[in-house]
């Protein structure tokens, strides 16, 4: 009798193994775990086959019953993986950690929005002008009888005009879409110096970077084209009598070239139309849509190659640390470091025309 109750036990104490191990194994595809009563923590074929042992059963089947009933529900056995997402999702933002520059904005505008918002820009800086133009002379105001620091306080003045107006479009757009993703329209001086998205490290990489990219780039053209070119009326020559004149001819300088441009600047090229770019294109041909739109707003095509270098740079970096103090940063040093420069050389008695006509 005790060997036909052994030989019905042991199949069943298979049966229940297999499937006690393939049901923990397919619970991994359940999205919510299912009570179990007390009833039902051994299976049916065990309990067909319990009914041909005695109540007074050996102390041996009574440790391979509670054997069994631990391999009901074994903790850590999970042969399937419930369709990979888990596992793809971590190896995603894994890559984007270590690929951050490649990552898209989420924009939650469509392509009109980017389009007349891109206009409204160009009308409001233009519109600025005309009317600032056209006040002036009501507001009784000569400009040639001014001194020289009386005209770099009014292009301080208009600059600031400008900019706000333009970033006031900007903004009354953004805020149509609130809440805004986090990473748009971001400015941060929080973690300077952190490795992967620190502003102040990676301004000074791409402000370094980009010396060095433009110095081989001007001196290619100028391998290309033998002699220098006539250089075009661009704004810095415009600015060539208030450079070195006096203290506050050089601080209004400061002030527009290294403080209001630059957030203008960067704002427009690289926080609203190189973010807006890659809702439809990858991040790097964005960086390199924008870097061309910046070079040829200048309205200076003979500088058009090493202001393209400069917004390649500049966009590098922006979509580096997802912040925007990185390229106004860049774009400040490279402004102010050009007007500091040609002061200097201003006072040393050296014709910063000429130095500017031959480089």
């Amino acid at each position: 009798m005790l060997k036909s109750s052994n030989t019905i036990s042991k199949p069943a104490m298979v049966c229940t193994l297999f499937t006690s191990v393939a049901q923990s194994s397919f619970s991994c595809f359940s999205d919510s775990p299912k009570p179990t009563s007390s009833k039902t923590q051994i299976p049916s074929l065990f309990l067909d086959g319990r009914r041909s042992f005695t109540p007074g059963f050996s102390p041996r089947r009574s440790t391979q019953l509670s054997r069994l009933r631990n391999v009901r529900n074994p903790p850590y056995i999970c042969f399937f993986s419930g369709g990979g997402k888990p596992k793809g999702d971590f190896q995603e933002k894994e890559n984007e950690s270590q690929w951050l520059i490649l990552k898209r904005w989420d924009v939650p505008w469509e392509w009109q929005t980017a389009s007349l918002t891109s206009l409204a820009c160009g009308l409001s800086f233009v519109l600025t002008g005309l009317v600032e133009a056209a006040a002036i002379p009501y507001l009784g105001i000569r400009i040639q009888d001014l001194s020289l620091d009386e005209k770099a306080e009014i292009l301080f003045l208009d600059q600031g005009i400008t900019t706000a107006a333009v970033l006031a479009v900007l903004y009354t757009v953004a805020n149509t879409y609130q809440p805004l993703p986090e990473d748009v329209y971001r400015y941060d001086l929080k973690e300077p110096f952190n490795l992967q998205k620190g502003w102040l490290l990676w301004a000074g990489i791409g402000f370094v970077g980009a010396i060095a990219a433009i110095a081989v780039t001007g001196a290619a053209l100028s391998m290309l084209r033998g002699e220098s070119p006539e250089r075009e009326k661009d704004a810095l020559v415009s600015l060539l009598p208030l450079i070195g004149s006096s203290g506050i001819s050089t601080a209004c300088l400061l002030g527009i070239t290294g403080v209001l441009a630059p957030i203008l600047e960067e704002t427009v090229f690289r926080g609203f139309f190189m973010v807006s770019m890659t809702k439809w294109v990858p991040t790097p041909v964005a960086i390199v849509i924008s870097a061309a739109v910046f070079a040829l707003a200048h309205l200076t095509p003979g500088e058009f190659p090493q202001l393209f270098v400069l917004g390649t740079a500049l966009g590098l970096s922006y979509a580096q640390t997802r912040n925007l103090v990185t390229p106004i940063t860049i774009h400040a040093l490279w402004n102010s470091g050009v007007i500091l420069l040609l002061t200097f050389l201003q006072l040393q008695g050296y014709d910063i025309k000429e130095l500017l006509q031959t480089t």
